[in-house]
């Protein structure tokens, strides 16, 4: 049975989908498990285009409509990873029952050793959905006050649902002096940080070649750094 984690963060633009992205891959190539990243961002899915899948005919918005079953509408990606891709369609969010988001997973689930989800930014339904579905949290945030803040009320809702954090993942760390430290954001929000990921431009690159960093250059610092996450 897979563990199920959302990967989550209250503001968008801080790498959730590059990290869900690259740690999938770890965890197939490296690890040797079975993994679907699943992407529940259907109002702006960017997990399809970041792993090179511009258009696949099929995709979760079809099996929450119920035409397709999670099985049939897995992407096969070349790391051996299964990917559940959201359209990019807008016309393709009508008659969506995010509420069966749950039996996807649970479908998907036995199949698995880890299943990925990768949450829409924010606490609006597509993110609730998604964490209600999921069976721990892992937090991305990059260590400014603002987005720590908001892991902080974030976890006020797992607490409400029930839904178990496993810590933080710190992205984008530069080193700033205006960036909260490793200790001072263990302390605000009462979780540990598993993971401090340095910025590199190196990242950007790996999205337009539309290749996981851990990939393309596994003895980067940021390579590193997701495979001892």
């Amino acid at each position: 049975m897979a563990r199920v984690i959302a990967i989550f963060s209250s503001k968008g633009g801080v790498g959730k989908t590059t990290l869900t992205a690259n740690l999938g891959a770890v965890l197939t190539t490296r690890f040797n498990k079975k993994v679907t990243l699943i992407d529940c961002n259907l109002t702006s899915s960017h997990l399809g285009l970041y792993l090179g899948i511009y258009y696949t005919p099929l995709t979760i918005n079809k099996v929450l409509r119920g035409e397709y079953s999670p099985e049939e509408a897995l992407f096969r990606h070349f790391t051996g990873m299964n990917v559940l891709p959201a359209s990019i369609s807008a016309s393709e969010l009508e008659g969506i029952d995010m509420i069966k988001m749950q039996d996807v997973v649970a479908r998907l689930a036995p199949l698995n050793d880890y299943l990925l989800l990768d949450s829409s930014p924010g606490l609006g339904r597509e993110a609730i959905s998604s964490l209600k579905s999921a069976k721990e949290v892992l937090f991305v945030t990059n260590p400014l006050v603002s987005s720590v803040l908001d892991v902080v009320r974030a976890n006020e809702i797992l607490r409400e649902l029930n839904v178990k954090p496993i810590g933080i993942a710190l992205n984008m760390v530069s080193g700033a002096s205006y960036e909260m430290r490793k200790e001072e954001i263990e302390q605000l929000t009462g979780l540990k940080v598993l993971a401090s990921i340095p910025f590199d431009k190196d990242v950007y690159r790996s999205t337009a070649l539309k290749q996981p960093i851990v990939l393309l250059n596994p003895k980067s610092k940021v390579s590193k750094e997701i495979l001892r996450l």
